[in-house]
């Protein structure tokens, strides 16, 4: 003799209906090819399927899972992001504007030229590229090796090209290129016949620490050599090959007198020039 189960009757709204069924047939609860809930409420009852809170996120695991998500960007890996920003999106905690920029980049993560550099990028694709600086001037450049790196919450592509025009850095690095991605949007992006470089172009600098700074001066990622400490009052030496003279500018500018170029001339003389630039400035405003 068969056992008759025992019946129960759900109030649930047509909506409530919907997802449940959407739920049944996502676990497979179905009678043939319908969902059902009725098998769904009893996978739940015999502990099958686990029923577990969606409100207990702390803050600060959305934050970190959000900053995974934009460095996956930054790194072109643009599927890892989108599994993150899906796993955000199933949570019940996130504010109404961070869920309405997560939905935004769901429904479209990057635009068409950019998934394009990621993708050359991660193949190691040679690319042509159309830019407009500043000063609204068209440019092409043919990229034979590239990243996308984050600088004070902009976002750059750092390049080397071909092209070699309007570019004032010192010999050796007027191949490279610092281009803000902003200025990228819309424009065409194709696939050219080169061959990809493993690197930028670099120059091998060695700057002197001084003061406090050569006792404090911790190794930093690019360093080839931090001596010891040598001489009287102690000085250290420091080797890096650096790609671009602006960024390095910008990294050694805190340091002030504690730090000086010693080589090349090129680097050590484009500095030094800029140290002049702004005395004769203070020297105006003086004036003025």
């Amino acid at each position: 003799m068969s056992r008759k189960g025992q019946s129960i009757t759900l109030s649930v709204s047509e909506r409530d209906k919907t997802e449940l069924e959407a739920l049944a047939q996502e676990f497979g609860k179905t009678w043939g090819d319908r969902p059902n809930i009725s098998k769904l409420i009893e996978a739940i009852a015999r502990r099958q399927l686990t029923i577990a809170p969606n409100h207990d996120w702390p803050q600060t695991r959305i934050q970190a899972l959000d900053l995974a998500r934009q460095q996956l960007l930054d790194l072109g890996k643009i599927d890892e992001a989108l599994a993150i920003a899906q796993l955000l999106s199933d949570r019940s905690e996130l504010t109404l504007p961070f869920r309405a920029e997560i939905d935004r980049f769901l429904s479209n993560p990057l635009p068409t030229w950019r998934q394009k550099i990621d993708n050359f990028i991660h193949r190691h694709q040679p690319f042509r590229l159309s830019y407009r600086d500043a000063a609204d001037r068209l440019w092409s450049y043919t990229v034979l090796h590239a990243r996308i790196v984050p600088i004070e919450k902009r976002q750059y592509l750092m390049c080397r090209c071909e092209e070699s025009e309007g570019n004032q850095d010192v010999p050796g690095l007027e191949h490279n290129w610092t281009l803000l991605l902003d200025r990228i949007e819309d424009a065409a992006v194709i696939s050219v016949d080169r061959t990809w470089l493993p690197d930028l172009d670099r120059i091998s600098v060695e700057f002197h620490l001084f003061g406090r700074l050569a006792f404090n001066y911790r190794r930093k990622q690019g360093d080839v050599e931090v001596s010891d400490l040598e001489g009287d009052p102690p000085m250290r030496r420091v080797t890096r090959p650096i790609f671009n003279t602006f960024w390095f500018f910008r990294e050694i500018a805190p340091y002030w007198e504690d730090c000086a170029i010693a080589s090349p001339d090129s680097v050590r003389d484009r500095f030094q020039q800029k140290l002049i630039a702004l005395c004769r400035q203070y020297n105006l405003e003086i004036r003025d």
